[in-house]
């Protein structure tokens, strides 16, 4: 009950079943209807500016089939109205709330160290964290010996000992498919906090939150908080 109590409720890409993923609308929303930390992903644009995207291109979203790396900050905001926020934005519209900084791809370092640097110029180190496989969470911990960090594992073997002494992650960060009670008992025995992604049913929130999950990041923030708060 206690730890059901605790339970971090993240925002994925903040509330995408009302507004469109990773915009400042959804981040918002999300807030309101409860959440905790809101996920976002990042990505540099062409000149080296982070912003708030989850795929290569803006053909999904915007439909507009375009590379992002190809685009300046400036012409992603006059394709997009301004619609695709720069990490910046995005850490001054969330108001001082907890956000989840996700690294899709494979960034390079020089790609990492301006998010990092970003971070460190909006003044929000304490409330930010980082996810993403091993090559990225190394080079967050590189460019920041102390951020907080959440280790996404996509199989049932453990890490290796020695990633994780370099990595150094708060979180292991699974798929939820993978989370039984098993796997979470090992977790926290190990000494580490579980979160997982992305469940969006009742059904299956309810289970993890049984099997004992510290996180759960669903694109269904309100009906999380809702069963969070009643337990």
């Amino acid at each position: 009950m206690d730890r059901e109590k605790n339970l971090t409720a993240v925002a994925h890409r903040g509330d995408p079943y009302r507004f469109r993923e990773n915009t400042l609308d959804s981040l918002r929303s999300a807030l309101r209807q409860g959440a905790d930390a809101v996920e976002i992903d990042v990505r540099l644009t062409r000149d080296g500016v982070p912003v708030l995207l989850h795929d290569e291109t803006l053909k999904r979203l915007w439909e507009l089939d375009r590379p992002l790396r190809s685009l300046s900050a400036d012409e992603v905001r006059g394709l997009t109205d301004g619609g695709v926020p720069t990490l910046a934005q995005a850490l001054t519209a969330t108001h001082g709330g907890r956000v989840l900084l996700d690294l899709p791809g494979t960034p390079d370092a020089r790609a990492v160290r301006r998010v990092v640097d970003t971070v460190r110029e909006c003044g929000a180190e304490d409330r930010v964290y980082y996810c993403a496989g091993a090559p990225a969470m190394l080079a967050v911990r590189a460019a920041a010996p102390a951020a907080e960090i959440a280790l996404t594992w996509t199989t049932l073997a453990p890490p290796r000992p020695a990633l994780l002494d370099a990595v150094r992650p708060r979180w292991l960060n699974y798929r939820f498919g993978l989370v039984d009670p098993g796997l979470a008992a090992r977790v926290h025995r190990d000494g580490y906090l579980l979160s997982v992604w992305t469940p969006d049913t009742r059904r299956s929130m309810r289970r993890l939150l049984d099997a004992g999950v510290d996180s759960i990041t669903t694109n269904r923030i309100g009906t999380l908080c809702a069963l969070r708060d009643r337990a």
